[in-house]
Formats: C-alpha cells, sequence, structure tokens
C-alpha cells in the first residue's frame, strides 16, 4: 500500500468520524441555527467523502456526483436558512 492509499484511507476515516460528529449536533443542537449548520457542514462532509472516494478507486464519475451534492447542498441551505430567518422561501 502506497502513501497516497493510506492517506485517503486517514482522510476517509476522518471525514467520516466528522460526519458521526455533525450527525450528532444536528439531531442533538440546542437551537434551530445550530442544526443548519450541522446540516449544512454534513453537506460539506459528504462532498469531501465523495472526492475522497472517487480518488481511491480512480473513477472520473464520483468528481461529478461531488459537484452535484455540492450544489444541493448550498441551495437547501440557503433555502432553509431563508425561511428560518423569513418564513417563507420565495416572496
Amino acid at each position: 500500500m502506497g502513501v497516497l492509499e493510506w492517506a485517503l484511507h486517514v482522510g476517509i476515516g476522518a471525514v467520516a468520524l466528522g460526519m458521526a460528529l455533525c450527525a450528532v449536533r444536528l439531531f442533538r443542537g440546542p437551537s434551530v441555527a445550530d442544526r443548519v449548520l450541522a446540516l449544512d457542514t454534513l453537506y460539506l462532509n459528504a462532498v469531501a467523502l465523495i472526492v475522497l472516494l472517487g480518488m481511491l478507486w480512480g473513477n472520473a464519475l464520483w468528481f461529478e456526483a461531488a459537484l452535484l451534492v455540492a450544489m444541493l447542498g448550498f441551495v437547501s441551505t440557503v433555502a432553509l436558512g431563508r425561511y428560518i430567518s423569513r418564513g417563507d422561501v420565495v416572496e
């Protein structure tokens, strides 16, 4: 096992731990803002995990999936934040 493969495995483990901690904050968050930030961080960690898995498996299709998850995560975070602050998404 080469250095790059070892580093990818360590990175995948670190991102998975980060996702687990975000999930805990998502379910136990004391406020709605904490839950929204945990969800946003969970999307970011999912993008990182998809990219790392794409590098490990050597498949470029995973990078397009990561781009789709990133775009959907950004739009949903903006929509959720707007809903919480104003009460509606579209005026």
